[in-house]
């Protein structure tokens, strides 16, 4: 099947069927494994070119950015019809995206964005993903001390979830009931990175510190285990991704919302992206494609995803959509809250 025929195929069947993109290959360039979620998303994407009948080739570049580059380029050697790149440096990964341009292979720029208008960006809404975790604290700690913790410096998403939050958060700082007494990038957004900067924080304080908004689920972590070395464990902390062990705090009482982005959707729609543009859609006319102007004014075909925060109040969602078993969630808790009592 030539491509042309394959994208009106596409276009009419969406990816019902068995061997609709037989003989497409889609190369995935991981940044790393370091975080739960990332299986997940594999796991997704797979089952959706499998399900396509297309192949599946991929890279973990070991949060390394050079090594990146060059994983992109033994995927395009491979023959890919199509990439999807989780940006280790998005602005280091940025002459991959050349490359791929040069030799007509369409690039999804996924979860993470790349400021090059070729990607197709696929995330969900980080902006919103900020207002969630800051909402959640602020409901349960509207005045006192906030540690900001955030993302990685070379990860747009932390600037963009930082935007979110401080959006809720700035008429509380005005009125002056809440003071950012400390705020620190994770670098490589490794939580025991996270929790080195809020032990600092914790001394310059004299440990004075009444919520902490870090950025995921890993963050989150690392912030938990400084604030419980200080006897702090149980303010207020959020977090994002619905890792299994955050989810599992929450149930306990020591982290207060994961905004859970569910990994299984972004690697199917990122599959289903990915063959529709190796097919030959053009990216505006992908379901659902908007246009997002980036940091860099850039304009970009997107879709974004919505986020769900996730508290002590509707942990049964994760658990009846199959993200989390009962007994996973509620490891080492009693009489706490539903479906944990």
């Amino acid at each position: 099947m030539n491509k042309g025929i394959l994208a009106a195929v596409i276009a009419v069947a969406g990816f019902s069927s068995a061997a609709l993109a037989e003989g497409l290959t889609v190369g995935v360039s991981w940044s790393n494994f370091q975080e739960e979620r990332w299986k997940t998303d594999e796991g997704a994407i797979k089952a959706a070119l499998d399900a396509a009948g297309a192949a599946y080739v991929s890279a973990d570049a070991q949060s390394s950015s050079a090594k990146q580059l060059s994983d992109i380029e033994a995927l395009m050697a491979q023959g890919v019809d199509a990439l999807i790149i989780l940006g280790q440096d998005t602005a280091a990964v940025v002459p991959a995206i050349q490359a791929a341009a040069d030799a007509g292979i369409p690039v999804v720029a996924y979860d993470r964005l790349i400021e090059d208008p070729r990607a197709f960006y696929l995330t969900f809404d980080n902006v919103e993903v900020g207002r969630l975790q800051a909402a959640a604290v602020f409901a349960a700690a509207p005045k006192g001390n906030y540690v900001m913790i955030k993302g990685s410096p070379t990860d747009p998403n932390a600037d963009f979830l930082r935007a979110g939050q401080q959006e809720v958060l700035q008429a509380a700082i005005d009125a002056g009931d809440v003071k950012i007494v400390g705020e620190a990038y994770t670098d490589a957004w490794l939580p025991a990175n996270a929790q080195k900067n809020v032990e600092q924080i914790l001394t310059e304080n004299a440990n004075a510190v009444d919520a902490v908004v870090a950025s995921n689920d890993g963050t989150a972590g690392g912030a938990v285990a400084a604030l419980t070395a200080v006897g702090l464990q149980g303010i207020p902390v959020s977090g994002q991704d619905g890792d299994k062990a955050a989810l599992n705090r929450i149930a306990l009482g020591t982290q207060t919302v994961s905004v859970w982005k569910d990994a299984r959707e972004l690697g199917r729609n990122a599959a289903e992206i990915a063959l529709a543009l190796a097919g030959g859609t053009a990216p505006d006319a992908i379901a659902n494609a908007a246009k997002f102007t980036t940091p860099g004014g850039n304009e970009m075909n997107s879709v974004f995803l919505a986020p769900v925060a996730i508290t002590k109040d509707n942990l049964s969602v994760v658990v009846d959509a199959g993200w989390i078993t009962k007994d996973e969630l509620c490891q080492g808790v009693s009489a706490g809250p539903a479906p944990c009592n």
